[in-house]
């Protein structure tokens, strides 16, 4: 199937057409990984088009860029105003958004001195797993590929090189036939998926791994973490060992482009009922209610769509 391209992407400094936007083959980040990134969504809300946490986004995207000493030649204000600018000339409310900052041509070793390039695209994205999963759910499995070990890459910046690991979780489970990929970290404890944080369900309470189990501190787990507090839901951060996704009452996935996603099973056993669970749906609900307009935005997570 042939993809198709946004008309308009902004890249170092203004809007631009996307064919427009290249970068040479020499260029550091093409051959080290030098690059840090976002996913950052955009919704149709009840109060018209908004961004869902672009400032939270930002600012883990420039701590990214401090850890691998990537200077940024924009601050925060100018990408947020990029971000506004690239769904205005598409004419998009909803989408999903790509702030990324990459190391450019300049050298050729390891510690070159390269400028820093950036772009923002945004392109329609639909639901990252496949159709209706988030309804339905997909089946997993536990990758035979680790999540990094700690002061190896640092897996709270979410940056480009790190991501080389998730693509041999997701590839494997493509291959055999899974939806996704569950790893461990090094210790043989539970991880994350391949690009998503994960939460299970025992006895109506949330349990997911901590940031120090080789995980990208998600901000859609942050989100779901305060929703659920605020709701009277309680939510466990802990180690847990592979087993408990056998034994857990419900299981699902979260992150920017997955959003909340039910696991159905793993290994081929079924999660619970082998089906979407309620706490589950309530969750969703929480989460999704954010842009229906049925949950309150108290903490002012929506950003409206503005001209700039």
């Amino acid at each position: 199937m042939t993809m198709q391209y946004p008309e308009f992407i902004w890249h170092n400094g203004g809007i631009k057409p996307w064919r427009d936007a290249t970068a040479h083959v020499m260029s550091h980040a093409i051959h080290y990984g030098s690059s840090v990134f976002e996913g950052v969504r955009s919704y149709d809300t009840h109060q018209g088009p908004a961004i869902f946490r672009l400032q939270d986004h930002l600012k883990r995207m420039y701590g990214s860029a401090r850890i691998y000493e990537l200077p940024m030649p924009y601050d925060i204000a100018q990408l947020t105003a990029a971000c506004h600018q690239v769904l205005n000339a598409n004419h998009y409310g909803e989408a999903y958004l790509r702030p990324f900052a990459f190391r450019g041509l300049g050298g050729f070793g390891l510690n070159a001195d390269c400028p820093t390039e950036t772009s923002v695209a945004a392109w329609k994205m639909g639901q990252y797993l496949g159709h209706d999963v988030v309804a339905t759910g997909i089946d997993a499995m536990v990758s035979s590929w680790n999540r990094v070990a700690p002061n190896t890459i640092p897996a709270g910046a979410k940056a480009g090189g790190n991501y080389l690991s998730g693509q041999l979780i997701a590839r494997e489970a493509r291959r055999l036939g899974f939806g996704e990929g569950i790893a461990l970290a090094s210790t043989g404890l539970l991880s994350e998926g391949a690009g998503e944080n994960i939460f299970l369900v025992f006895n109506g309470k949330l349990h997911t791994t901590p940031v120090s189990a080789a995980l990208l501190n998600g901000i859609t787990r942050d989100t779901l973490i305060t929703l659920a507090r605020d709701h009277g839901i309680e939510v466990v951060e802990r180690d847990m060992p592979r087993e408990y996704l056998y034994l857990c009452d419900e299981l699902f996935m979260c992150g920017t482009a997955a959003e909340i996603t039910p696991i159905k099973s793993v290994d081929g056993k079924a999660v619970g009922s082998g089906q979407p669970g309620p706490l589950t749906g309530r969750i969703q609900e929480l989460f999704f209610g954010l842009f229906k307009g049925t949950t309150p935005d108290r903490y002012h997570w929506l950003e409206p769509l503005r001209d700039v």
